[in-house]
């Protein structure tokens, strides 16, 4: 069970995204993004901000470069880290679909060869994940950027 608060506070801008509230999603995400000192914050809550604010871009641009600073971000996680958080997932669960959204990303922006690069990455990383429905909505998601780069 989480227990960090400020992931909490990201899990609910998240739901708030989902349920189509875009706008409000990007404000409090950027409220959290300040409170937590930017790229300069503890990695955990750099890298799952940063991974779900990507999500609620509109220009792929800057859905790129938020998807980057998740990447940057959970190089510098530990397992011990997300366990003290009470992130059950192991950091190598993280890259596949880290690498996954930055193939999409390269790929919509014409840089087909990066694209590849990271579809590359997410496959050889998807091994950490099990096979769950997270697994499988991952894998789905690297077929279909495969096929898309076909």
């Amino acid at each position: 069970m989480i227990t960090d608060e400020t992931l909490i506070r990201i899990g609910q801008a998240v739901q708030l995204s989902h349920q189509g509230e875009r706008e409000a999603a990007r404000v409090l995400f950027a409220e959290i993004w300040d409170e937590i000192g930017g790229e300069h914050g503890d990695p955990l809550h750099v890298c799952t901000l940063a991974h779900a604010m990507a999500d609620v871009q509109d220009d792929v641009h800057q859905e790129l470069v938020w998807d980057q600073r998740a990447l940057a971000a959970a190089d510098q996680l530990t397992d011990a880290g997300l366990a003290q958080a009470g992130v059950t997932l192991p950091v190598a669960g993280l890259y596949p679909s880290l690498h996954l959204n930055l193939s999409e990303c390269h790929r919509r922006l014409g840089d087909l060869d990066r694209a590849r690069e990271h579809l590359q990455q997410a496959q050889a990383t998807i091994g950490a994940l099990g096979d769950d429905g997270y697994a499988q909505l991952i894998r789905a998601g690297l077929r279909q950027v495969a096929d898309r780069l076909r």
